[in-house]
């Protein structure tokens, strides 16, 4: 072959490659394709709804989710989760309080691989309750009358029986002493039944010489059993006991349906009398998905407050079983002496094994606190074993924002053998004064218990925990943890124990790195329990686990941690500043603890809750 044929032959060859390479990298930004499923849909405000986001053309399948153009939404418009953990593209969109202007608003996915890609979706919101209905009820009326509000019911219970789709019951203020059992649903053409008190005035449903509980053992002071479209907004519910092994509740659902919404109320003194697990149980609420496939969804619980209430073997506010996109929000949970807001999975609720997990749920800006099983009767004296948050068991979880103080421990973990917590992502919160570990993954008793996996603890701040059972560390890893991870993290422990890996059950239990360590007497007085080994001193840590390479062990410098309450924001010298590792969005939350961007202009992210 001649010299010139040579040459040219190399010259169309590399042409055509480079040509061929332009062509493949043209074609791949092409093939990135969003769809948004549904491309439309009518809800309602304070409604809790399902988006799936897909990505065609590339492995990098991560989306940012906006709401009319802003990245997690706003108060005006709704806000979004981050798509939850476990799943395919799924989000929770809550629906803001008030129609916004207009009437509807648009939900976007954005490809993260290629962010001039997206697809978006259009929200109509509309109000709950739409056939111009409303039914009065009053301490002064009575039944005989119409239910007008010059002639009101006097009983919630037989407006509850009246009341059909689309109308609003509103209770004039008072004590009524009454069970409520709803009979009714709404639906998608008239709207919601919504139950509430009366502007401006609070009606108290109160259990005081209420027999309790039902021909089954368990009901509330408002009792649901495979209800759709209801919401219960703006009562005291209180004063429900039992001194055997009956189950009071006050708000309880048991069975299937959908969109139900429990807004603004106040639970309180929902007690029972009983001194072992297997006679004492009580509920603030309660959401039982106890049928197969027929599944508890599309639920808000949203600016309660659930206090002072005795529920011996069970939880304040719990969702069991086989339930389905649920948002617990803005919650006030405090004075209880056992688990504040439990997420449980794998108990025999549901009739059907698959569908036994409380799943896809994100709770986010709740106020735990004052909670504690240490003198709870059912338990041994000073079991402090009460959790703030709980994900006993649940799957596809995200837990933010939430303010967790005074409380006994927080933990995502299965107590039941075999099964495991997972997928469950603990980003943004603020942790202190914890009477046991802060936070804690894992099975607790051994070979007879769960374990964790998939939990993802980032960008949290924990400070002064295991304050009344030392030796357990500000964040504790028990049996069979498997693929869970540690990072971005602040933690100022007042104890020397800062990890308590107590167990060998498995080789790998979580990765730790880019967390700032602190213990004021120093890092060589420090102790860390890894696989099973005590160490002391953050260096021998670091070199004979593997774990926190990039971590600092220095004083994150809190603004004022002297202060009542503490404030745990960090000074400009804080050594978290810029310590995190930036994991995207769906991983570490578009929002800090206080409602500031997660990251900053130039990608950058604090350890810890507070991004400044």
């Amino acid at each position: 072959m001649s010299l010139q044929r040579t040459v040219l032959l190399r010259f169309l060859l590399s042409g055509s490659l480079a040509l061929c390479a332009n062509a493949t990298s043209a074609t791949e930004v092409a093939q990135v394709r969003v769809t948004i499923s549904p491309p439309s849909l009518t809800t309602v405000t304070n409604a809790t709804e399902v988006l799936t986001a897909t990505v065609s053309g590339t492995t990098a399948t991560a989306v940012t989710w906006e709401v009319n153009g802003v990245e997690g939404g706003t108060s005006t418009a709704g806000v979004i989760s981050t798509t939850i953990p476990g799943t395919t593209g799924e989000a929770l969109y809550l629906a803001p309080t008030n129609i916004p202007a207009g009437g509807s608003v648009t939900v976007t996915a954005v490809s993260q691989a290629d962010r001039s890609k997206s697809a978006s979706a259009l929200l109509t919101i509309e109000a709950p309750s739409r056939s111009r209905v409303t039914r009065y009820v009053s301490t002064a009326g009575s039944d005989f009358n119409p239910g007008t509000l010059s002639a009101p019911f006097r009983t919630i219970q037989h407006a509850a029986h009246t009341a059909v789709a689309g109308d609003t019951v509103r209770v004039r203020g008072g004590v009524y002493h009454e069970k409520v059992y709803l009979p009714n649903s709404g639906d998608t053409i008239s709207g919601y039944i919504t139950f509430t008190s009366y502007p401006g005035e609070t009606a108290i449903v109160d259990g005081i010489g209420v027999r309790c509980c039902g021909s089954n053992g368990q009901d509330g002071l408002f009792t649901l059993t495979t209800n759709s479209y209801i919401i219960i907004q703006g009562f005291e519910i209180r004063n429900y006991t039992s001194s055997n092994s009956s189950v009071p509740v006050g708000i309880d659902f048991e069975g299937a349906g959908n969109y139900l919404q429990i807004l603004n109320n106040r639970i309180h003194n929902i007690a029972t009398r009983g001194s072992s697990c297997n006679s004492a149980n009580a509920l603030g609420i309660a959401l039982y998905g106890n049928e197969a496939p027929a599944s508890i969804n599309h639920v808000t619980i949203m600016g309660n407050e659930v206090d002072h209430n005795t529920t011996g073997c069970s939880e304040t506010v719990t969702v069991n079983g086989n339930v389905q996109y649920w948002v617990e929000a803005h919650n006030f949970i405090h004075d209880d002496n056992n688990i504040g807001m439990d997420f449980i999975g794998f108990e025999s609720m549901s009739p059907n094994a698959s569908y036994d997990q409380a799943r896809d749920g994100w709770n986010f800006a709740n106020t735990i606190y004052s909670i504690s099983s240490s003198n709870n009767p059912v338990y041994e004296r000073n079991c402090w074993c009460a959790d703030g948050f709980y994900a006993d068991g649940g799957t596809r979880i995200i837990v933010e924002r939430d303010l967790v103080h005074d409380v006994d421990i927080n933990e995502a973990a299965s107590e039941q053998p075999g099964h495991k917590s997972s997928y469950v992502t603990i980003r943004n919160n603020v942790i202190y004064n914890m009477n046991a570990p802060g936070l804690s993954i894992g099975g607790a008793s051994g070979s007879a218990t769960g374990g964790s996996d998939h939990i993802v603890l980032v960008n949290n701040t924990l400070y002064n925990d295991s304050t009344k059972v030392s030796g357990q560390g500000e964040f504790q890893i028990q049996y069979f943890a498997t693929n869970n991870t540690f990072e971005n993290n602040v933690v100022y422990a007042t104890q020397s124990i800062l990890v308590n890996d107590y167990t060998n059950s498995t080789t790998n239990p979580a990765t730790l790195d880019h967390n700032d360590w602190f213990y004021a007497p120093g890092s060589g007085a420090a102790t860390f329990v890894w696989q099973n080994a005590s160490i002391t001193g953050y260096y021998n840590y670091q070199r004979k686990s593997k774990q926190d390479a990039l971590s600092p062990f220095a004083d994150p410098r809190f603004v004022d941690r002297f202060a009542v309450p503490p404030n745990l924001d960090i000074t400009v010298s804080s050594s978290a500043i810029n310590l995190g590792k930036n994991l995207g969005p769906e991983v570490v939350g578009v929002l800090d603890f206080k409602g500031n961007l997660r990251v900053n202009a130039n990608g950058e992210i604090n350890a810890g809750a507070y991004q400044r």
